[in-house]
């Protein structure tokens, strides 16, 4: 698996359990503060793409995964 996909099945991991845990309708409600961690990672993708910037991606390539034909983040 290389940094892209493993960093986009994290990002949609994260913003569905945050809106899950967010959600007022949802069964597995706890706060709306978790929408907050949804408007976060949105954030993270969006200046991503603008800046070339993912820490995430820098971590990953650190932990030896190796990069995708073109960087998810750059």
């Amino acid at each position: 698996m290389t940094t892209e996909r493993i960093i986009r099945i994290m990002a949609g991991f994260f913003i569905l359990l945050s809106l899950a845990l967010g959600a007022t309708e949802s069964p597995i409600f706890v706060s709306k503060w978790f929408l907050a961690f949804t408007a976060f990672v949105g954030f993270n993708l969006l200046q991503s793409g603008f800046t070339g910037f993912c820490p995430p991606e820098k971590l990953l390539t650190k932990l030896g995964v190796k990069r995708g034909n073109g960087s998810c983040c750059g």
